[in-house]
């Protein structure tokens, strides 16, 4: 994935701007993550939430892939909550798969 290929929504870049996440970070979550969700019903376009670590530091993504047009719409970025996610931040607390 290349940069330019990222649309950013303005709760994203707020969100990353009050968190500190630089671009950077997204991309290579983007890049080297992992896909740790999927939301087939989001609209307008379906989305994933991708999981990566920056350092120690771990960062999720959720971005919606649109295809036919080769872009990713990055519609929030944060740093999971341990209060709400297991250690390795792959899976909420409380969900059986």
């Amino acid at each position: 994935m290349q940069a330019q290929n990222l649309i950013y929504r303005v709760h994203a870049l707020q969100r990353m701007f009050q968190r500190k996440i630089t671009k950077e970070e997204v991309l290579y979550v983007m890049e080297k993550g992992e896909v740790i969700e999927d939301y087939p019903d989001d609209s307008p376009y379906p989305s994933q939430l991708f999981f990566g670590k920056i350092g120690s530091r771990p960062l999720h993504v959720v971005a919606a892939k649109i295809f036919l047009e080769k872009e990713t719409i990055i519609v929030t970025v944060y740093e999971p909550d341990v209060e709400k996610w297991d250690k390795d931040f792959k899976q909420r607390k409380g969900v059986i798969k």
